[in-house]
């Protein structure tokens, strides 16, 4: 990007006004089909929460399946999102959306069909693959239609929409688990999936992207995969299925590292890089990434932990594990809608992110009292402080960096801050999870020592890490496994809190620029790259400022 003389008079942000090309029905009209999408990419996860316990023991899986059937989702969503975003930025958004959508539809309905632990994870992976295209593109193509100024506004319409497919998710996978079979989880989303394909083809309509020779990085992509997923699976499988020290580690992770540093040197010189390392040289971007891996080990880690405290150390049924996450929900959906709101009005940003941060940091912390006794309303109270906190960072990371970045890296960009977030969480699941598993078998077991309890032949399955079924129990032996997954569940969000803390520092250290107010449309159609981007430090003079290249010298 070339630099600009900075205009002598005293910068101030712009006012806040509509697109040109298209007005607010249009946009809704263009966004339908993106937020069914979105939707569906949240209906994935969030719909079989409550019911992976009863998945695991009806499968007879273990600890480890259990957290695999999260992490195996999250691996390839993980995996395949810079992938996604990097298409995004050579071929047609709409195409690639649909693709998603489709690829999301085939995974969940063999999912369905699995008769293993074995079989689910596998098609899981299908299924993170069609969301993690649908997780990189939503945000890829609302910039297409909203300037970010008034991206503030429509990504609260996307919160809104996490929010309530985050609520409906485990209400409906509870009710359908209880009345049908938990393999109807996997069917939910189908019928939305293709509401959503048709959607988009009656109401997206995007100009055709000129583009040059196009060059796609399959080295940088094998690189990237192979790095990611040998550090995965060595943090998912550590301590269940060989030891922390061990020569599976000592492959794994030196692997990990060295496909890692040679993924940096491919995309150094790498003639159109899956990931520009050209990124990292921004602030905004770097802080960002930080930011948005902590936001993810919150994100994923509450959902899945949380529905293990409510069935498992609570006895509650996955419909009632549904209705009791409500709180958390309430609070991202209230956060998200209104807070957008108000960053397109203002243009400022920074201060509602660090006040979501620290409030993540203390809902996080919060959690960390839980044990098989805590009351249910102050429960409902730390729930809906994490989803509060949530709201307000999660689609502002998003936002700002497509703020910083110029048009024809949109794509790239857009899709790094989802990349580290799901790869956050990802990670974060896996050694919370081993945490849980190791802090629960260890306490079940001094509880059997101590109390001396009769087990009815379940001390055998109990200590072999499986996710025990309380309803085989005697009262004796459920109350020793409660208070294990009481006490280990908030043992883990002990732990992600300090995680959010560094979030917060991240944040802090953002300099507050002003938010563009041309469309991806506008900016293509203009023949422009970007406009002139006055950054602004904490006592509003001038810092620097930029302007982008023009569209033609892009591929």
């Amino acid at each position: 990007m070339r630099s600009a003389t900075a205009p002598t008079a005293q910068p101030s942000l712009p006012p806040a006004g509509g697109d040109s090309t298209m007005s607010h029905r249009q946009i809704l009209e263009a966004m339908s089909g993106l937020m069914l999408g979105m939707f569906v990419a949240i209906l994935s996860s969030t719909v079989v929460s409550t019911s992976l316990p009863t998945i695991i023991a009806d499968l007879h899986g273990s600890q480890s399946a259990y957290t695999w059937v999260v992490t195996s989702t999250l691996l390839a969503l993980t995996v395949s999102t810079p992938i996604w975003g990097k298409l995004a930025d050579l071929y047609s958004r709409k195409t690639l959306v649909q693709t998603g959508l489709a690829i999301y539809t085939l995974g969940s309905i063999f999912a369905g069909l699995s008769q293993s632990t074995g079989e689910l994870i596998f098609f899981r992976v299908i299924q993170g693959l069609g969301v993690g295209g649908l997780t990189a593109l939503v945000q890829v193509v609302l910039s297409d239609l909203v300037s970010p100024r008034e991206r503030g506004r429509y990504s609260g319409y996307l919160g809104a929409v996490f929010g309530v497919g985050t609520v409906a998710g485990p209400l409906l996978g509870g009710v359908v688990t209880d009345a049908f079979s938990w393999r109807a989880c996997f069917y939910v989303g189908v019928p939305f999936s293709i509401a959503a394909l048709i959607l988009l083809q009656r109401t997206l309509k995007l100009p055709k992207r000129e583009r040059g020779e196009v060059h796609m990085d399959f080295i940088g992509a094998l690189l990237i995969a192979g790095s990611v997923s040998s550090l995965l699976i060595w943090v998912s499988l550590a301590s269940h299925q060989f030891a922390w020290i061990s020569w599976q580690t000592a492959v794994l992770v030196p692997l990990g590292i060295l496909l890692a540093v040679a993924a940096v040197v491919q995309e150094r010189h790498a003639r159109q890089p899956l990931i520009p390392t050209h990124l990292f040289g921004e602030r905004t971007v770097v802080l960002s990434v930080i930011a948005s891996i902590a936001v993810g080990i919150a994100m994923f880690g509450s959902t899945v932990f949380l529905s293990q405290y409510l069935q498992l150390a609570r006895g509650k049924t996955p419909t009632e594990s549904g209705l009791l996450s409500i709180p958390m929900v309430i609070g991202l959906f209230l956060a998200s809608t209104i807070i957008g709101r108000r960053v397109s009005s203002t243009g400022r940003y920074k201060k509602w992110m660090m006040t979501g941060a620290a409030l993540l940091t203390l809902g996080l912390a919060l959690m960390g009292t839980l044990d098989e006794t805590t009351s249910l309303p102050e429960l409902g109270v730390f729930m809906a402080i994490i989803g509060a906190g949530l709201g307000m960072v999660m689609q502002n990371l998003v936002l700002i960096v497509q703020n910083a970045v110029p048009q024809h890296d949109m794509g790239s960009g857009s899709s790094l801050v989802a990349f580290f977030r799901s790869l956050g969480g990802a990670t974060g699941v896996s050694v919370l999870g081993a945490v849980l598993a190791s802090r629960t078998s260890s306490t079940i077991a001094d509880g059997f020592q101590h109390a001396g309890v009769a087990t009815s032949g379940t001390t055998s399955s109990l200590d072999s890490g499986s996710v025990p079924d309380l309803s085989s129990l005697s009262a004796g032996a459920r109350g020793i496994v409660e208070h294990a997954y009481g006490v280990g569940v908030g043992e883990v969000f002990l732990i992600a809190a300090p995680l959010a803390a560094i979030a917060f520092v991240a944040i802090a250290l953002l300099k507050e620029k002003p938010l563009g107010t041309k469309s991806g449309i506008e900016i293509v159609s203009g023949g422009i790259e970007g406009e002139i981007d006055l950054e602004l430090d904490a006592t509003g003079d001038t810092d620097r400022s930029r302007t982008g290249e023009p569209a033609g010298a892009t591929a």
